[in-house]
């Protein structure tokens, strides 16, 4: 199997993006954008021949503005947040022990409740994401 697997940074909020992809299928992930990077983020998607299938957020915070609304626009992907943040706009609300699939991979949510009570990390085969908590 191969895969894209892209780590980035925002110098301003200290937040980390991931972006994963499954390369054989195109279908791709990307989790906690920045709103200032949305140009950004559809610019490695074209690049790379991506299909963004879902944009998914580890928390609700005022740390950092989403660009998961302004991405939704573009790319039709389905947005996905934990379901105790009390955001209710998101197209799928995940609990723990959910799974999403994009292509040949799957993410498994854990509930990862402490810097916010509705956080949520990614299982992707022997990671974790985020890589710090939330």
């Amino acid at each position: 199997m191969s895969i894209i697997f892209r780590q980035l940074f925002d110098e301003q909020s200290s937040t980390l993006t991931y972006l994963l992809a499954d390369a054989q299928s195109g279908d791709a992930v990307l989790i906690d954008t920045v709103a200032e990077h949305s140009a950004m983020y559809l610019g490695l998607l074209r690049e790379l021949d991506l299909n963004l299938v879902y944009l998914l957020e580890t928390h609700a915070h005022a740390d950092h503005v989403t660009g998961a609304g302004v991405l939704r626009e573009h790319t039709n992907a389905r947005t996905a947040t934990g379901h105790r943040t009390g955001v209710m706009c998101a197209d799928v609300l995940l609990a723990d022990g959910d799974t999403l699939v994009f292509g040949d991979e799957v993410l498994r949510v854990i509930a990862t409740p402490g810097h916010t009570p509705g956080c949520v990390s990614y299982r992707w085969r022997n990671c974790l994401l985020p890589a710090m908590p939330c």
